[in-house]
């Protein structure tokens, strides 16, 4: 009996093993499929990121093309042919009518220019400016970086479009001037040197209203036309993407002038302002060496316009006996006179050549920590950037500057011109000492902003052609001072210098920079929802 009832238990038994068996494989397969489908899941999320994310920067790449080719030295640059004068001057500044816009389209494979905008209609412009983009003034150009095949190792971007236009508080539903009334008459406009009513010496920069004008009149002296740069992408797989900048164009002029009281055009006090306390001057005292205040160019300003040769910014500096030591039985070689307007005067030589010009320039370049701005500004817009000493003969040479081939270069520390027998075009700005060679010739705009420290112990025939400008900012361990420090000009060679020195050039300066833009800055930037 025993026996029988073992067997009975074993038999009641049978087929456990299975069931958990079969329990166990549901389990595990219930936890495969879940795996599976939130792997699918996370490759969803990832694609829809990853098309989303492509479509953000594609409409990136849209904004940064337009602001570029907004910049004069752009080889596209957008008015190379003058065909658009009506937007962009020859300087290229920008002189764009309200109901001016311009499209830089980008057509796919197979796809015509003409019906970009067709297919994928802008109705944002309607909806910020309240008119269709039907009454407004609409030229297009090709991208320079076409959504096309034929190049796979360097795929264009697949923006559609790119709007450029002006901006006005209507558009951008912003009251600038906070008198309660959005103006969708008058254009915006970007002052970096403007006066906060409340602190007249502390520059506020900001956007201003223009009185409705055609073309469009800066309401400030030193005001620039702001604009607005809309880009709109879509990817195959349908995913897109809209995005906004708001850009000024930045001009070492805008932030010098104050204004200038003489031609639009005249943007510096002179042929060499030192800037700061103490500062010291010392000429080589010889026939052969020149500072001219009179415009070399007659095509920048009128006709034997002068201007001050020597400039600084303290008055007490007037009476320093280094100022005056390089004139010293040598006036005729300092001419010039005060910033002035028509009728131009005529060269003759003058004591009173040497003078405070403190009134003629920004409160921000008289202080360490405006000047700084500049200097950070500059840094940004740069074409060359050296973060360290160099020679110029290694470091120069091979950048193969010409006068069609300007560049902005920021040597952020010692420039020596030792034996660099060479011309030079542009904006050079040197942080530390500049060690100047006149056997080397410069034609634009030199800044030595930092130690300000100009040093010159050789004679040669070259000389620099444009403006110098000079300001002692920081101490010897690199610490921005309180106040501006004693910039220093040594000029010590004897003879030799063949008629050169510093002559004014106001074409020379402006092609560097100064009246020119270095860079169109980005004021704002905002990404525009899409419906789906």
């Amino acid at each position: 009996m025993t026996c029988l009832h073992k067997y009975e238990e074993r038999r009641s038994e049978r087929g456990a093993a299975l069931l958990i068996a079969i329990f166990a494989l549901l389990l595990i397969s219930v936890v495969g499929i879940a795996l599976i489908v939130s792997t699918g899941t996370d490759s969803a999320l990832t694609g829809n990121y990853r098309t989303s994310a492509g479509a953000y920067y594609a409409a990136l790449a849209g904004l940064e093309e337009a602001r570029g080719r907004l910049l004069w030295k752009n080889p596209n640059y957008i008015n190379n042919t003058n065909s658009y004068s009506t937007l962009l001057s020859p300087s290229g500044l920008p002189t764009w009518g309200l109901t001016q816009v311009l499209y830089i389209v980008n057509p796919a494979d197979g796809e015509a220019a003409s019906s970009v905008l067709t297919d994928y209609p802008d109705t944002e412009y309607q909806s910020e400016f309240g008119w269709p983009l039907s009454n407004a003034v609409v030229n297009q150009i090709l991208s320079v970086s076409p959504d096309t095949a034929s190049s796979p190792y360097l795929p264009g971007q697949p923006f559609r479009w790119v709007r450029i236009n002006p901006i006005t508080e209507q558009s951008l539903n912003l009251d600038v001037n906070a008198d309660g009334v959005l103006d969708g008459a008058g254009v915006l406009f970007y002052d970096p040197a403007n006066v906060n009513s409340s602190n007249p010496t502390q520059p506020q920069p900001g956007l201003v209203v223009s009185v409705p004008s055609t073309p469009p009149a800066p309401p400030t002296p030193t005001s620039v036309q702001a604009l607005e740069i809309t880009s709109f992408a879509v990817l195959p797989s349908g995913s897109r993407r809209m995005l906004q900048y708001v850009v000024a164009p930045y001009q070492v002029s805008t932030r010098l002038s104050n204004p200038p009281a003489g031609p639009p055009n005249i943007n510096f006090p002179g042929a060499l302002t030192l800037a700061g306390n103490n500062v010291t001057f010392d000429g080589p005292g010889t026939s052969s060496f020149y500072i001219q205040g009179k415009d070399q160019s007659s095509s920048c300003s009128p006709p034997n316009y002068m201007e001050v040769p020597i400039g600084f910014t303290n008055s007490a500096d007037s009476s320093k006996s280094k100022i005056l030591l390089g004139t010293a039985g040598q006036a005729g070689n300092y001419l010039g006179f005060p910033p002035s307007g028509p009728p131009p005067q005529q060269p003759s030589p003058s004591p009173n050549s040497i003078l405070d010009v403190s009134l003629t320039i920004r409160p921000n370049w008289l202080t360490p920590s405006g000047l700084d701005s500049v200097v950070q500004d500059i840094t940004k817009s740069a074409d060359i950037v050296f973060n360290e000493s160099i020679n110029a003969n290694t470091s120069l040479t091979p950048l193969g500057m010409s006068p069609s081939k300007p560049l902005t270069i920021v040597v952020n520390g010692d420039l020596d011109f030792n034996g660099w027998h060479q011309t030079g075009y542009g904006l050079l700005l040197v942080t530390g000492t500049l060690k100047y060679d006149p056997d080397a010739t410069w034609e634009g705009l030199v800044l030595v902003i930092g130690q300000g420290s100009f040093v010159s112990t050789k004679s040669g025939s070259g000389g620099i052609d444009g403006a110098v400008f000079v300001a002692k900012t920081r101490d010897a361990s690199g610490n921005l001072l309180p106040v501006l420090g004693a910039a220093s000009y040594s000029q010590t060679g004897s003879g030799g210098f063949l008629g050169r020195g510093n002559y004014y050039n106001s074409c020379l300066v402006n092609s560097a920079g100064a009246q020119a833009p270095l860079t169109y800055k980005v004021l704002s930037f905002r990404e525009i929802p899409l419906a789906n």
